[in-house]
C-alpha cells in the first residue's frame, strides 16, 4: 500500500480471507486455462472478479480505510508442535489449483492492496490479532469470510461478512449457529471436534450437546473438573476418559489474537490501483473483460492500455508458469485449429453478458438461443479432427452417445455428440443403417467409420486433464470400456442434479432442461417413432438424429455451467465429489463384471414352484368351495366378502372389494385360511414370473452372466436401486425367496464373498439420536434386541424366551420406519392396543428416539429437507400437505431418511474405496453386487481369507475421516460356493 497513517476511532478496517476466497473462486467458476500456453488461470479470474465486485459494490458508509488479504503461508504452524495429526487428514489441493497460488498473490498486489502471511501461523491467527487490534483502536472490523472458525471472534465491533450470501454474521448468528455466545464457541468446538481439520474432540459429542454442556457448566474447565456430575453413563466416561483430549483441542481452535506481526496494522491503507499493474497483470492474464473494466474505472485511454507491456516486473512469479502436460497427441490437432465462426459468436455474446453488473450463469445462458439448425453433423477425418482440437483448447466437452439398444453390455454405438460451448455443438454417426424398407437414409448413409472415431476420441477420452461432462455418465462408460476406451475425469449433470435437489424433481434430460433452461427439448418418440413405428437409433436419418443428439450434448454442457456454480453456493459440492461422482466408475466396472447364474438350478426351482402352487390352487379351491381365477381380484374379493361375508373388507374407487396384501394379512391373522393361501400361492407366481422364469432371459450371450444396472439417483435418501433384472428384492424372509440366491454362484476354483453391515441403520439411529443404552450395547458387543427387551420388559438377557427378543427386534426397526400400532401388531400378530402400549414403553425407555423424531419432522416441516451427518440434502415439499395421510407418510419418510440415508452413504464410501484398496493390496478380486447394506464379491479360493479381512476393514472405517461415529460398525464377510450359502 502507499499510504501509512495510524488507525483513528471510526476507521473501517477489512481482512479478507485469502484461502476462503481462493477456494470458492475456484469451485464457483468452470475450469479455464490461459489461451497462449494452458496455464490453469480460473481461480485466478474468480479471485480478481470477487475482489474487484468488493471494492466496488461498497457503499460509501461501509468503505474501507484499511484492507488486507490474509493468506496461509505454510501448512507447518506451532499448532503441528501441540498435535502432530493436526490436518493430517487435509486432501492435496487439486494439481491445477496449485499453479495458481502464486498468482493470485501478485493480483492481490495487481489491485494494491496488502497481501499479508507469516511463517508459523494460519491466516486466521493473523486475522484474530489484527482485528483485535483495530477494535482497541476503536476500529469497526469486517472479516470478509464465512469461516466457522473466525466466529469466535466477532464482538460488538468485529463482524464476518459473507459476500455469496450478502450477509452479516454477528453475535446473534452465532448463536444460532453454534447455541452459545462468540466467546464461547472455543469451547464448544473443543468437544465436538472437527474432521476436517483433525481436531479429536470428545468422541460422542456434537456442536448440539456440547452447546448444552457449556451452557449448563459454564465453561470446558469447569465441565471437565464436574464431569462425573453427568447422569448419560457412556457421555460422562468420554468427558473423564478424553478431558486431555479436549484441552488440546481447545488450544488448537483456539486462535492467537496477540502475535506480533511482521506487517503493523497502520500500513494497510486502502489507495486506488495503479493502472499500469493492474491492466498489465489483466493483459498477461489474458482477462479481456475485466480489463476493459479495470480500464474505464480508472479512466484509462486505448493508447495507455495499448502501451502497457504484457510482462510486468517480477512475473511469472516462481513456479507460476505451469501449464497441464499436453498428450502427444495434441501438437497434430493444433495445427489443424481453424477459426470457428460459432465460437467466436459464442465468445462475443458472453464477453457482451460480462459486461452487466451481477448477472447470473442462467442469464448468460438464457443470452444463447438453442440453435437446432446450427448443429453440425461430422462425417469425415478433417470434420472430427477440428472438434477435437476445439475440445482441447477448451478443456471440456459435454458427450451424448447415441447407442442401438437399451442394454450398455449389448448395445453398438450409432454415434457420439459433442459439444464444447453452450450453443456448439456437433453430431458424429458411426453406425446408422438403413430403416427396413423406410426412407431413413438410404443403404448410402455417409458417416466416419468407428475405427476413425476411436483413434481420434480415445486420447481425449482419456486424457485427465479434459472434463467429459455428460448426463448419466455410467451407461457412456460401459459402452466405451468395451470399445476399448477407459473415460476419465467426468463431471455428470444428472448426479449433480441429484445433489442438490433430491426429492425436489427427477433428474433426466428434458425434465432438468425444462425446469433449469427454460427450454423443452425435441422428444425421443419425435425422431425415433412410437410403437410400431418406432426404430432403433442407428435407423434414425442423420438430419433427425444430429438434431437430437446435438442439442443433447448442448443441454449437458449448460446444465454443467449451472449446477456447477450452485454445488459451490450451495455447499454441496463435498457431497457431489465425494458420495456421487466417484461411484460412477465403480458401478460401471461391477456392472460390466456381472454375476454367474446356474440355468440348470433356475429350472429346477421353477419346476418345483409351479408343482407347489398346483397344489395350493386346489386347496383354495377347496376351502372356496369352487374355481375360480386365483389371479383375478374380483373374483377372489366377490368369493371373500360377497359369498363367505367375511368382514374387514374395503372398497376400491372401482367398486370392488380390494384384495391388497394387507387386506389378506389381516385376514390370515384372523385365522381365515383362504387368506393365507393365496398370500403364498401369489408369492410363488411372483417367485416364478419375476425370477426363476425371467432371469435366464437376461443371461449375457457372450459373458455368460446376468448384469444388473444400477440406478444413482432413484431414491431421495442415497439407496441405489438395482433394474433389468433387479437382484435387490429377491425375497430372504421366506425358504422359497432364499433358494433364488442359490442360482447365483462363483466358477470354478473360485467363491462369492458376501459382506454385510450389521445392524447398520440402529447404529446409525444410535449415533444420530444420541441413545446412551444403544450406544453402550453397540460399545461393548451386545445383542442389541436382547438388550432391548430387557429395557422395555425388564426381563434378564440371559434365558430370554426368543419370542420377547422377537417383539423388541419388530420394534427395534420398525420405530426406524415410524411404524405404526396397526404395523406393529400385524407384524407381531398381537392386538393394536398391546402393540401401542409396546411403542409407547420404547419411547419412555428410549427418550433421545421421541427427541430426534420430532426434532426431525419439525426441522422437515421449516425447512422442507433433512440431511444426512455427510451432508445429503433429502427433500420433503409435500410435508405440509393438507392431506393429512400424504403428511403423515412425509413426515415418517422424514424421520427416516437421515437414518436410511447415512446408511446409503456408508456404503457409498466404501464402494468408492474398495478399487483401489483391492489393487493396493494386489487382489484380483472383484465386487459384483450391491445389495441394500451387502457387497457382493467373487474371489479366487487362495484369496478368500485376504480379501475377508481387507473388505471388512474398507467397509468399517468407511465413514471416516469425514464422520467418526459414536458406536463402532461391524460388517460379517463370509464365503461360499453361491450367494445363499455366502450370505
Amino acid at each position: 500500500m502507499s499510504q501509512h497513517r495510524p488507525l483513528k476511532s471510526g476507521d473501517h478496517v477489512y481482512l479478507i480471507d485469502g484461502s476462503g476466497y481462493i477456494f470458492r473462486a475456484y469451485h464457483a467458476l468452470p475450469p479455464l486455462t490461459r489461451k497462449s500456453d494452458g496455464l490453469p488461470v480460473g481461480a485466478v479470474q474468480g479471485f480478481c472478479n470477487m475482489l474487484w465486485k468488493l471494492l466496488k459494490d461498497m457503499k460509501a458508509g461501509e468503505k474501507p480505510t484499511h484492507l488486507a488479504v490474509i493468506f496461509d503461508k505454510s501448512e507447518q504452524t506451532f499448532r503441528k508442535r501441540i498435535y502432530a495429526d493436526y490436518k493430517a487428514h487435509r486432501p492435496d489441493p487439486p494439481a491445477d489449483l496449485i499453479p495458481q497460488f502464486g498468482l493470485i498473490r501478485q493480483a492481490t498486489r495487481a489491485f494494491n492492496v496488502a497481501c499479508i502471511e507469516q511463517d508459523d501461523y494460519e491466516a486466521d491467527d493473523l486475522i484474530a490479532t489484527y482485528a483485535r487490534q483495530a477494535a482497541e483502536k476503536g476500529a469497526t472490523v469486517r472479516i470478509v469470510s464465512s469461516d466457522k472458525d473466525l466466529m469466535q471472534l466477532v464482538t460488538d465491533k468485529v463482524k464476518l461478512y459473507d459476500t455469496m450470501k450478502d450477509k452479516e454474521i454477528g453475535a446473534a448468528e452465532v448463536l444460532e449457529k453454534f447455541g452459545v455466545a462468540p466467546g464461547k464457541v472455543v469451547d464448544v468446538q473443543a468437544l465436538a471436534g472437527d474432521s476436517v481439520d483433525n481436531v479429536p474432540g470428545v468422541p460422542g459429542i456434537g456442536v448440539k450437546t456440547g452447546a448444552q454442556l457449556i451452557t449448563e457448566f459454564g465453561s470446558l474447565e469447569a465441565l471437565l473438573e464436574r464431569a462425573a456430575e453427568i447422569k448419560q453413563q457412556k457421555r460422562r466416561e468420554n468427558l473423564i476418559q478424553f478431558a486431555d483430549q479436549a484441552r488440546i483441542s481447545k488450544q488448537l481452535v483456539t486462535l492467537v489474537q496477540d502475535m506480533k506481526v511482521d506487517h503493523p496494522l497502520d500500513t494497510f491503507m486502502v489507495d486506488e490501483p495503479r493502472a499500469s499493474e493492474l491492466i498489465g497483470f489483466c493483459k498477461t492474464m489474458e482477462f479481456a473483460s475485466l480489463m476493459r473494466r479495470v480500464a474505464a474505472d480508472l479512466s484509462a485511454d486505448a493508447a495507455e492500455i495499448e502501451a502497457v507491456p504484457v510482462t510486468i516486473k517480477g512475473w511469472p512469479p516462481e513456479g507460476a508458469a505451469i501449464g497441464t502436460p499436453a498428450p502427444a497427441a495434441r501438437p497434430a490437432y493444433v495445427e489443424k485449429r481453424k477459426a470457428d465462426p460459432q465460437h467466436e459468436a459464442t465468445r462475443t455474446v458472453f464477453a457482451a453478458v460480462e459486461e452487466k453488473p451481477k448477472i447470473s450463469v442462467a442469464e448468460k445462458l438464457a443470452a444463447i438461443p438453442f440453435t437446432p439448425a446450427g448443429y453440425q453433423t461430422v462425417i469425415d477425418k478433417d470434420g472430427l479432427e477440428r472438434w477435437v482440437s476445439r475440445i482441447i483448447e477448451e478443456g471440456q466437452v459435454a458427450i451424448d452417445i447415441a447407442p442401438t439398444a437399451y442394454d450398455p453390455m449389448q448395445a453398438e454405438l450409432a454415434g457420439i455428440a459433442l459439444s464444447v460451448a453452450p450453443g456448439e455443438a456437433c453430431y458424429v454417426p458411426v453406425g446408422h443403417r438403413a430403416g427396413d424398407g423406410l426412407d431413413f437414409g438410404g443403404s448410402d448413409i455417409r458417416q466416419l467409420p468407428i475405427a476413425d472415431l476411436i483413434t481420434l476420441l480415445k486420447p481425449v477420452l482419456e486424457d485427465p486433464s479434459i472434463l467429459k461432462i455428460g448426463q448419466n455418465l455410467k451407461v457412456a462408460a460401459l459402452i466405451f470400456r468395451r470399445l476399448g476406451i477407459a473415460l476419465r475425469s467426468i463431471e455428470d449433470t444428472m448426479l449433480m442434479s441429484y445433489a442438490l435437489e433430491s426429492g425436489l424433481n427427477g433428474h433426466g434430460r428434458d425434465e432438468l432442461a425444462q425446469k433449469h433452461l427454460g427450454h423443452k427439448p425435441i422428444a425421443y418418440k419425435e425422431v425415433a417413432g412410437t410403437g410400431k413405428s418406432a426404430v432403433s437409433f442407428d435407423k434414425v436419418p442423420l438430419d433427425r438424429a444430429t438434431h437430437y443428439a446435438a442439442e443433447s450434448a448442448d443441454i449437458t454442457i449448460r446444465l454443467w455451467l449451472l449446477f456447477h456454480e450452485r454445488l459451490a453456493r450451495e455447499h454441496k459440492t463435498t457431497v457431489y465429489q465425494t458420495l456421487e461422482r466417484p461411484l460412477v466408475p465403480v458401478l460401471a466396472a461391477m456392472e460390466r463384471e456381472g454375476i454367474l447364474v446356474d440355468r440348470a438350478v433356475l429350472a429346477r426351482l421353477s419346476g418345483e414352484f409351479a408343482t407347489s402352487g398346483a397344489r395350493i390352487e386346489k386347496q383354495v379351491y377347496e376351502l372356496a368351495g369352487e374355481t375360480f381365477n386365483i389371479g383375478s381380484p374380483k373374483q377372489l374379493g366377490d368369493i371373500l366378502f360377497g359369498r363367505m361375508g367375511l368382514t374387514g373388507g374395503r372398497k376400491t374407487q372401482t367398486g370392488a372389494w380390494s384384495t391388497d396384501s394387507d387386506v389378506l394379512e389381516d385376514l390370515a391373522g384372523q385365522g381365515i385360511d383362504l387368506a393365507r393361501q393365496v398370500l403364498d400361492w401369489r408369492q410363488l407366481s411372483k417367485l416364478r414370473s419375476t425370477y426363476t422364469d425371467a432371469l435366464p432371459a437376461f443371461i449375457n450371450p457372450d459373458t455368460g452372466r446376468v448384469h444388473t444396472s444400477y440406478a444413482l439417483a432413484a431414491t431421495s435418501t442415497g439407496r441405489l436401486s438395482s433394474n433389468d433384472p433387479n437382484l435387490q428384492n429377491i425375497p430372504v424372509r421366506t425358504e422359497e425367496g432364499r433358494r433364488i440366491r442359490t442360482a447365483f454362484i462363483a466358477p470354478k476354483g473360485a467363491k462369492l464373498i458376501s459382506a454385510d453391515y450389521s445392524q447398520i441403520e440402529l447404529r446409525v439411529l444410535a449415533h444420530v439420536a444420541d441413545i446412551p443404552q444403544l450406544r453402550k450395547a453397540f460399545a461393548d458387543g451386545l445383542d442389541i434386541h436382547a438388550m432391548t427387551a430387557s429395557e422395555m420388559f425388564g426381563v434378564p438377557v440371559k434365558g430370554m424366551d426368543p419370542a420377547v427378543r422377537r417383539r423388541a427386534k419388530a420394534i427395534n426397526f420398525g420405530i426406524i420406519y415410524g411404524i405404526s400400532a396397526f404395523g406393529l401388531a400385524n407384524q407381531l400378530g398381537i392386538p393394536r392396543e398391546e402393540a401401542a402400549n409396546y411403542i409407547k414403553t420404547y419411547f419412555q425407555r428410549f427418550p433421545g428416539i421421541k427427541d430426534y423424531m420430532d426434532s426431525t419432522r419439525k426441522e422437515a416441516r421449516e425447512k422442507g429437507y433433512v440431511e444426512t451427518i455427510f451432508g445429503r440434502r433429502c427433500h420433503f415439499p409435500r410435508i405440509t400437505s393438507p392431506n393429512a395421510s400424504e403428511r403423515s407418510f412425509m413426515e415418517r419418510a422424514a424421520i427416516n431418511a437421515p437414518i436410511q440415508g447415512a446408511a446409503a452413504d456408508i456404503i457409498r464410501r466404501a464402494m468408492i474405496r474398495m478399487p483401489d484398496a483391492l489393487a493396493k493390496a494386489g487382489l484380483g478380486a472383484r465386487m459384483l453386487l450391491q445389495v441394500h447394506d451387502e457387497l457382493i464379491f467373487e474371489a479366487l479360493d487362495a484369496e478368500v481369507e485376504a480379501l475377508k479381512t481387507l473388505v471388512k476393514d474398507v467397509m468399517e472405517k468407511a465413514p471416516e475421516p469425514a464422520v467418526k461415529l459414536a458406536v463402532p460398525l461391524a460388517v460379517d464377510a463370509r464365503a461360499a460356493h453361491n450367494w445363499e450359502e455366502a450370505h
